[in-house]
């Protein structure tokens, strides 16, 4: 093992009573933050169906899922870079609380949404609020653990958390659907995306009562209290010392994105289109669509959990990265091509290997990204990371499958749209891990195990 990894190799103390509430609140807001964004895929079709009277294919169900798509992400991308400056500004775990508090109540509103510019507002405070919650609770993390073993497990493991809320998103779907005509009705009626939504208040209660006793970031809090914590800036990021860093890191991180925006999160509208899925009755393609979320975010925890093991015994980042890469460039499209047009069991499996392979780049970036920025600049830097190339660009590619789509449609009209989705998807994946295994090359080595102050 090399020296990277070997510092701080011998016996820690044992987790204090506060460092495991932190990892606790964090874990907690992980699972949260990918529960709200995978809700949509589920969601989407009867929302659009109750809110905007609109069926799947139309132009208007196409208008209206590219806007509820890209919109909040943007919006997250604008808010998220600026949380990231606020976070080196004025402390982790200010902008952490807050974050976490916006975006559960945008849920709890969005439960109650009558209209759909109220759901797309709605939904994008929820994202501005995700995004900044990623990059407070990151920088936190990895300066509150200065041990490099046990940065590197606290950061792998909390991150782990993110797939289990693509578990219980899946299954509060499913539950919401069991439980509609038990539950109070909304605007008049017992509509199970309705109560999902509302599910996403839950991180906020614990976070209220436990917000006292969680510290600040000691590095950060010591370095301001004694003058020195330098102001944080975006033009620093472009600064020699960092130019290749912030640049490769967002492209790749907005190629990791991309694959799921622009083809895993499609998913739930090819189902539809499958020989045993097409004759069902409109509960049961709900309850399929639930089932299959399930097989991909198992695929996406088992991803998370093998970057948590391998971030420990591979030192260079490189070719840690390139464990996903390589695989998921050719795998990847092949899942979109075949079974999601033709085999729903064989769809199941193909989605948990595009998951496992995908997921796990995003545990990656949330490990490798504080060794590379200093103190001043880790928010920042992050931020720049993860919301200019993930919720900027990489959601981007939701829009780029859907002109895709309507190309296909031309050249083979013949195809229904839930094939043609599944083609655009492939292209689409195609393309960013193509993209990615090219600037894989150009990363950055983190110098060293210690964090950069």
């Amino acid at each position: 093992m090399s020296g990277a990894h070997s510092a701080g190799a011998g016996s820690s103390p044992r987790l204090t009573a506060t460092q495991w509430l932190i990892c606790a609140i964090a874990s907690i807001g992980f699972a949260f933050d990918i529960y709200e964004l995978l809700m949509l895929p589920l969601i989407l079709r009867p929302a659009l169906a109750e809110l905007a009277k609109v069926s799947p294919g139309s132009p208007e169900f196409l208008q209206w899922r590219d806007l509820l798509f890209y919109v909040p992400a943007l919006c997250g991308g604008v808010f998220g870079l600026l949380g990231g400056y606020l976070t080196d500004l004025f402390g982790r775990r200010r902008i952490l609380t807050w974050s976490i508090l916006l975006y559960a109540f945008s849920a709890l509103g969005a439960g109650f949404a009558t209209s759909m510019p109220m759901l797309l507002v709605l939904r994008c405070t929820t994202f501005v609020g995700v995004c900044l919650e990623f990059v407070a609770a990151v920088a936190w993390l990895a300066e509150l653990f200065p041990d490099p073993r046990r940065r590197e497990a606290v950061l792998g493991l909390t991150q782990a958390f993110s797939s289990l809320g693509g578990f219980l998103v899946a299954g509060a779907y499913w539950l919401a659907g069991q439980l509609a005509q038990d539950l109070p009705a909304i605007q008049g009626v017992h509509a199970a995306w309705r109560y999902t939504l509302i599910s996403g208040v839950i991180p906020a209660l614990p976070l209220i009562l436990i917000r006292p006793f969680l510290p600040e970031s000691p590095v950060w809090a010591r370095k301001r209290a004694d003058g020195t914590l330098k102001r944080p800036s975006f033009l620093a990021l472009f600064a020699p010392e960092h130019r290749r860093t912030t640049v490769v890191t967002t492209i790749l991180v907005a190629c990791s994105f991309g694959a799921a925006f622009g083809a895993i999160q499609h998913v739930p509208q090819m189902i539809p289109g499958l020989a045993e899925v097409k004759d069902l009755p409109k509960a049961q393609v709900e309850t399929v669509v639930s089932h299959v979320q399930l097989w991909q975010e198992g695929g996406g925890l088992l991803g998370r959990a093998a970057l948590a093991g391998l971030v420990l015994v591979v030192a260079r980042q490189r070719r840690l990265l390139r464990i996903f890469q390589v695989p998921g460039l050719i795998l990847v499209p092949l899942v979109f091509w075949f079974p999601a047009r033709d085999s729903l069991e064989l769809l199941k499996s193909g989605i948990a290997l595009a998951g496992f392979l995908t997921v796990a780049q995003f545990s990656f970036w949330g490990n490798y990204l504080p060794r590379v920025y200093p103190t001043h600049l880790r928010g920042t830097g992050e931020s720049f990371a993860a919301n200019v190339g993930g919720r900027m660009i990489g959601t981007s590619a939701a829009l780029l499958t859907t002109w895709i789509q309507k190309l296909v449609g031309t050249i083979s009209p013949a195809l229904g749209p839930p094939a043609r989705v599944a083609v655009a998807a492939a292209a689409v994946a195609l393309f960013v891990y193509a993209v990615g295994s090219i600037a894989c090359f150009f990363l950055p080595e983190p110098r060293g195990a210690e964090l950069p102050e």
